[in-house]
């Protein structure tokens, strides 16, 4: 007996799952500042089109999960949301990131088209109904 598997429409021309082909979902653990991320999607994005590879961008505006309090840890929601959306327009990107609070989720969804939940964070109830809720 087959697997099933379904496929799950990301944007007009990105579809993971079923027969579709894989996706790459890739880029740095945490924005850092805007020049260096718009270079490091253009680069994963031509990268990604030479190899005949869909791609979805992945960075985030905040790891709440670090080993040290003075550990950097992003540019926070506001800021990193409003460099996320500079990558989506100017490159034309599908992206995703994570969050940490239900707060987070409907700014989050905006903006990204995959919200992603931190592993440490998975058994949250109120934070994985958020993010169903702004499907």
């Amino acid at each position: 007996m087959e697997p099933v598997t379904k496929a799950v429409p990301i944007t007009e021309t990105i579809t993971i799952g079923g027969a579709n082909p894989l996706a790459l979902i890739a880029g740095p653990c945490v924005i850092e500042d805007q020049t260096a991320i718009l270079d490091i999607a253009a680069q994963i994005k031509q990268i990604a089109a030479e190899a005949g590879i869909p791609f979805i961008f992945k960075s985030s505006f905040d790891k709440a999960n670090r080993s040290s309090l003075t550990s950097y840890r992003g540019p926070g929601l506001n800021k990193g949301l409003e460099i996320l959306a500079k990558i989506k327009s100017d490159l034309d990107l599908p992206l995703v990131t994570d969050i940490h609070t239900q707060e987070q989720a409907a700014a989050a969804a905006e903006i990204v088209d995959i919200i992603q939940i931190p592993a440490f964070l998975c058994r949250q109830t109120d934070l994985l109904v958020a993010a169903a809720k702004t499907m």
